[in-house]
């Protein structure tokens, strides 16, 4: 099955500002993410994240007068996109952000769109042009400059594994949401239902492996909590479909270039990290190569 083309009416300029709004809300996830868990486990804080962000966007979905689906085909593929994105993902970020440096984290995780533009080729038969690949390389290279002074850190073979499984799993889910139609459900009730799937196994396993001895039922883990699950999850999820409906799965994965620009500067705002030199310059790297994928992409829908 080839690739729909790319909406008419998308510009690069409303791409970028999707791709630059649901960075912002992930980059300030890392940090937030790390307040979380210092009052509970993995697993019990990405299951919890899960049940509050789909049932936020389910009753928002409901309230627009939109209809639970019921079509067999359909909920396949919001199992796969399930399975994917919101339960192996974002389980084993989760995961792999408790084992090792937040740098680190965030510098395998910008490796989404490589696998994307892999995944793509063998999936939709879609190619890169030049132009997008080199802004794909030079992006890359500002990530890996921007998570430079977080590398000396102690690292974990297993939260790295973890790392780079959790960046395949999300690529196959975002090429997935391109390759399949999913024109039936809107980008909200989607998500919405996706999540919920994914609570439903989460958090048996949360609690069979993990329990709740080591949680701490506090503002310190509610308000972490809250945010990852409606800013960082339900709202980015639902736009990050949106994009992929209207776009490209280069275009969409780009947003992992710019999720570590603003985990760097959360970092530096809610943690007081040191802002180095480095991080500006991986910024602006970062930048460039987003908005050259963007444009170039949009210029060339059909060879993405």
């Amino acid at each position: 099955m080839t690739a729909p083309t790319s909406n008419a009416t998308t510009t690069p300029r409303s791409v970028l500002a999707a791709i630059v709004l649901v960075a912002t809300l992930i980059g300030a996830n890392f940090s937030i993410i790390k307040l979380g868990l210092d009052h509970t486990t993995p697993m019990l804080f990405t299951s919890g994240r899960a049940i509050i962000g789909g049932t936020f966007l389910i009753v928002l979905a409901l309230a627009r007068r939109e209809t639970i689906p019921t079509d067999p085909t359909i909920l396949k593929r919001i199992f796969v996109v399930r399975l994917s994105i919101t339960t192996i993902s974002s389980g084993l970020l989760v995961y792999g952000i408790s084992r090792v440096p937040a740098g680190f984290a965030a510098l395998i995780s910008s490796t989404t769109p490589l696998f994307v533009v892999c995944l793509s080729f063998f999936l939709l038969g879609s190619r890169v042009t030049r132009i997008a690949a080199g802004g794909l390389m030079l992006g890359f290279i500002g990530a890996a400059v921007l998570a430079s002074p977080s590398l000396s850190g102690t690292v974990s073979v297993v939260g790295v594994v973890s790392l780079i499984f959790s960046a395949l799993a999300w690529s196959y889910g975002i090429v997935f949401m391109k390759w399949k139609d999913f024109s039936a459900v809107s980008p909200i009730m989607l998500v919405g239902v996706q999540l919920i799937m994914s609570s439903c196994m989460l958090l048996p396993f949360a609690l069979i492996t993990e329990g709740t001895a080591e949680t701490d039922w506090s503002w310190g883990l509610f308000g972490p909590l809250l945010y990852a699950a409606i800013p960082a999850s339900a709202i980015t999820f639902a736009l990050l479909a949106l994009v992929v409906r209207k776009a490209t799965p280069t275009q969409a994965a780009s947003t992992a270039y710019m999720i570590p620009v603003f985990g760097v500067v959360f970092a530096w705002l809610i943690r007081d990290e040191v802002l180095r030199l480095s991080a500006l310059i991986g910024g602006v790297l970062v930048l460039i190569g987003v908005s050259i994928v963007v444009t170039a992409s949009a210029k060339s829908p059909t060879t993405n």
